[in-house]
Formats: C-alpha cells, structure tokens, sequence
C-alpha cells in the first residue's frame, strides 16, 4: 500500500514542479519585453536557472524523501517479522523450560516423599533403640541383683562350710535333713548361675540387636543426607529454570510492546502517505458494509469493535470466519453481496489469490471494476474493493488500511496488485 499511495504521491510533486517552472519561463518572458520601474528587479535569465534548481531539489529532495518512507515503511514489516521470530523461538524455550520445570517439580515432590518416609523409618528405629537401651539398663540391673544374690549364697555357704561334715551331721536332726540341706543350697545356687547366664545371654543378644540397629539408622541417616541433597539441587535447577523463564516471558512482553509500537507507527505512516483517504468514524458504515449482521459465527458489522488481526483472536467474526472490520472482511462482504460467492476459509489478504486459484476463480494484473485488488507486501498483505479505474489509476474502497478498522475511499496506482476476477 506504501509504494501505491507514494507514487500518486510523486505524481503530484511533478505536476507542481512543471507548473512552477512553466511559471518561471512566463515570467522571463514578461520581464523581456516589458521594462520594470528601476525600483523593482526584472526576472534574469540566472533567476530562471536559479529557480529551476530550487525545482530540481525540491524534486529530488521529495522524490528521495519517498524513497526513505518506502523503505521506512518495509522496514516495520521487517523489524516486525524479526521480533515475532524472535518471540516464536523464545516461546519455544519457554515451552521446554516449562516441560523441564514440570521435571524437576515431580523428583522434588518425589524425593520429599521418600525423604518423609525415610525420616518415618528413622524415628521409628530411634524408638526403637531406645526402648532396646532401657531394656538393656533393665537387664543389667537384673544381672547385678541376681549376682548379689549368688554371692551372699555363696557366703553362706563358705561360712557354712566352716563346719564339718561330721559337726554338721550332728547338727542335723537327721540324715535327711542333712542331705536337704545340701540340695537346697545346690539348687540355689545352680537357680542363680543359670539366672544370670540367661541374663547374660538375653543382653548380649539386646546388645547386638542394638549394633545392627545402630547400623541401620547410620545407613539411613546417610540415604536422608543424599536425598536431602539431590532434593536441594533439584531445587536449585528450578530455581534457575524459573529464572531463565521470567527473563525469555520479559523479553517475550518487551518485545510484544516494541512490536506493538512499530505497528502504531506503520499506521500513521500510512495514513500519513495516503493523502487521498477518507476515514469514516467508528460507528458509521463505508462501502456498504452493514452496520450489524449476524452469520454462523455470530453477530458482526461497523457497530461491533474491531481487533487487530496481530492480536490473537477477533471480538467478532463475519459470516465467512473473518475478523471484523479487517480488509478480508469487507471484500468477503462485498464478494457475497455483488456474487453470493463465499469465501469461507480463504485466510490473510495475501492467501486469497491462492486460495481463489484453487476454487477455480482466475486472477491477473489488470484491474476491474468488481474485483478484489490485493496487495501482497508485509506479514499479511491488503485486500481492496475496485470501484472505478482511470488510466494507472484505481479507486478502492477497503477496510483497516491503518490497521484501525476503519474504512478509506480512495485512489491509489493499479501497479504491482495482484486482481481476483469472482465475476467472471
């Protein structure tokens, strides 16, 4: 649209130079043949050349100034298209971060859970040990009752067996006594050695039952340190992981605010090179498209809000699944109402020769009144509606030419369009 609306553009400077030069020749002549008061100066030969070259630089200067906003205004398509490259793959890193993030959370939470279970088991084998030490402690206490006892029997019976054997069988009422006695300290005796080994026995299998245990909350004590310590570097990795995300998603918001500017200013400069336009408020419909209207999509027209096709999504859609108020819109619109054609699916502006072609319709570079004129520049190219010609020139009826919705009634060149024909 650009490089159409710039060289109606030079064609006016060009009409203007010519009429100033042929000004300066009119005005040599004048001077040639009529004598000036001495107080006024007469128009020379170098004034004449003098003024050409004011014509010529103010020519060149234009032409060249033209030339500038032309690559200007392809440039935003350019810086443009870079950033949402940029933003497409850094999304992309976005993506897989986020994937891996969702990694490094699951053998967090998992390695939480075996950490908990295994804290569970060690505070169990601590209960453990401990009840073994008190029954250990008990034990002792036990063994030393029982071998105070066995030394006091013993005593006994050293002192006892101060006496003789016949002293002591005169002591005794009889013989059985006598031998009574002898068993009853035998027995003792043995009661309290056997005592004291099974004592012995049962501390020294509690003992060991304590080593194994010890052995066991060492080695778990050591699993916990190793958990703990992978946990804390998956952490750490999702730390970092977070990191990396929030800086791509501000890179991401600053780019998106740059590509947002860029399209703000590709809109006032073509508004700025379309001298011809004329913009009718929102709210007030052009070109026949209707106010309100309601398709398969839902409702849509003038009185609806209009969306940027660079966002993602419309408020609404038209009866052919285009955006409302967009280029694409307008001319499904008018292809519908001039040919009950549907252009249903038939995409961005500069999709629709393609898409044409393969339902059939013919195109070309000669313009016709009741064609669809697309300009097949930038990310998504422009659609227009022909309404009249005049030598290389087309006048267009079109939507959102400075990407706000709106409808321009205008001329530009014919060059360089590509044309539908759905009328024939």
């Amino acid at each position: 649209m650009a490089r159409q609306r710039l060289l109606k553009s030079h064609k006016i400077i060009w009409r203007v130079c010519k009429n100033l030069i042929k000004h300066s020749i009119i005005m040599s002549s004048i001077s040639k043949n009529k004598i000036m008061p001495k107080h006024k100066y007469r128009v020379s030969f170098k004034t004449i050349t003098s003024a050409s070259r004011l014509v010529a630089v103010l020519l060149v200067a234009a032409v060249l100034s033209g030339v500038a906003a032309i690559a200007h205004a392809d440039q935003y398509d350019d810086k443009i298209n870079s950033l949402e490259n940029q933003n497409s793959q850094t999304q992309s890193l976005v993506n897989d971060l986020t994937s891996q993030a969702t990694s490094y959370k699951d053998a967090i939470s998992k390695l939480a859970g075996q950490v908990a279970a295994l804290q569970s088991a060690i505070a169990a084998n601590q209960h453990k040990q401990a009840q073994l030490e008190q029954q250990i402690a008990k034990d002792q206490r036990e063994i030393t009752q029982k071998k105070a006892q066995l030394s006091a029997t013993i005593k006994a019976m050293y002192i006892d067996g101060q006496t003789s054997t016949i002293e002591e069988l005169a002591s005794s009422k009889d013989l059985s006594d006598y031998v009574d006695k002898e068993e009853y300290r035998e027995t003792v005796q043995n009661d309290l050695g056997a005592a004291i080994k099974e004592i012995a026995a049962l501390q020294a299998k509690l003992q060991h039952q304590k080593h194994q245990l010890g052995i066991v909350l060492k080695s778990q004590q050591q699993q916990q340190g190793q958990l703990a310590a992978a946990q804390a570097k998956q952490q750490h990795l999702l730390n970092l992981n977070e990191n990396q995300q929030a800086a791509y998603n501000h890179q991401i918001n600053a780019n998106e605010s740059e590509i947002a500017s860029l399209r703000a200013q590709q809109a006032a400069a073509n508004r700025q090179l379309d001298g011809s336009g004329q913009v009718i408020t929102h709210g007030s419909c052009g070109g026949t498209y209707p106010a309100r209207a309601s398709g398969d999509y839902g409702p849509w027209g003038c009185n609806y809000a209009h969306t940027s096709d660079f966002v993602p999504g419309c408020s609404y859609l038209d009866s052919w699944g285009m955006c409302n108020r967009e280029c694409v819109s307008y001319t499904a619109w008018m292809v519908y109402k001039e040919y009950g054609i549907s252009t249903v699916g038939f995409g961005n502006a500069n999709q629709w020769p393609g898409s044409a072609r393969s339902e059939g319709f013919s195109t070309g570079s000669t313009p016709r009144v009741g064609s669809v004129a697309i300009y097949m520049g930038g990310a998504f190219g422009h659609a227009m509606w022909v309404v009249g010609i005049s030598g290389n020139q087309i006048h267009v009826h079109s939507y959102n030419d400075g990407y706000d919705g709106q409808y321009y009634d205008h001329w530009v060149s014919a060059s360089g369009l590509t044309y539908i024909y759905f009328g024939s």
